[in-house]
């Protein structure tokens, strides 16, 4: 690890106060990411600032159709929430599902979304459900938010606050976990929003995608049987040692059947 100056803000005005002008920052929130990346020495930034004493940036708000959950608000929180599990239960079930309860408790809402990794869990719920993610100057439509390959619509020094998620009529997510990390080898959310019907995937590429294929199918009919035939290409997609891209691509179909079972 390299050395670097750690701060600790009392206030949201102060931590972007500490990011300005300074591209060498970074924020620390579960750290879940980060800390390991310092450890191996694939991240030098000079200075380190701690989101953690900034209280106002969790919690989790059920108010006229929409679930508010703060950015620093632990999957933990998210999974056992009673008014998660009545108003979103897909939501509560994804967040049930990330890693270990090591991760799960000290992993943020906020945290995840701002690191975009392409096989984290809370992408496919944000753009699913179509949310809104709330910054320090400016909300931003699930639909702009994620850009790419560990790539947000966050300028330099933006800070997540917020998520905010419309209740849908029915959601469900259903992921094929690596075995040892937890992480999404594929996920995929189905939501049956106010806007339609929204398919998310992760896991199967660089960045969380849509699949209107599959949308306009369950438009027609929501059951696991109308996106059953229906494919993607494997052009594109990641392939490692967990899995090939051919093998993702037959997973999304696979894991889509299953997530429209548990939206139910």
């Amino acid at each position: 690890m390299y050395d670097f100056a750690y701060h600790r803000p009392a206030s949201l005005d102060e931590a972007v106060k500490l990011l300005a002008g300074n591209a060498e920052a970074t924020l620390l929130a579960g750290g879940m990411t980060l800390i390991p990346t310092l450890k191996q020495r694939l991240a030098r930034p000079t200075d380190v600032v701690d989101l953690g004493a900034l209280g106002d940036l969790s919690g989790i708000k059920v108010a006229g159709g929409t679930v508010t959950i703060g950015a620093m608000t632990s999957h933990a929180e998210v999974a056992g929430s009673k008014d998660v599990q009545k108003a979103i239960p897909g939501l509560a079930a994804l967040a049930s599902g990330i890693g270990d309860p090591h991760v799960r408790h000290r992993g943020t809402a906020g945290g995840s979304i701002a690191n975009n990794d392409p096989a984290a869990d809370y992408p496919a719920a944000v753009v699913a459900l179509n949310a809104t993610v709330h910054t320090n100057s400016r909300s931003i439509a699930a639909n702009d938010f994620f850009t790419g390959q560990f790539a947000t619509a966050l300028d330099d020094g933006e800070i997540v606050t917020s998520i905010s998620f419309p209740v849908p009529k029915k959601a469900g997510y259903a992921k094929f976990p690596n075995p040892a990390s937890r992480y999404a080898i594929v996920g995929v959310m189905v939501a049956d929003t106010a806007d339609g019907i929204r398919i998310a995937v992760t896991g199967a590429a660089p960045s969380v995608f849509r699949v209107v294929d599959m949308e306009a199918a369950l438009t027609a009919n929501f059951a696991p049987e109308a996106v059953a035939d229906i494919t993607v290409a494997s052009d594109g997609l990641n392939s490692d040692i967990h899995a090939s891209a051919e093998y993702r691509a037959h997973l999304v179909t696979v894991m889509a059947k299953r997530a429209v079972a548990a939206a139910g």
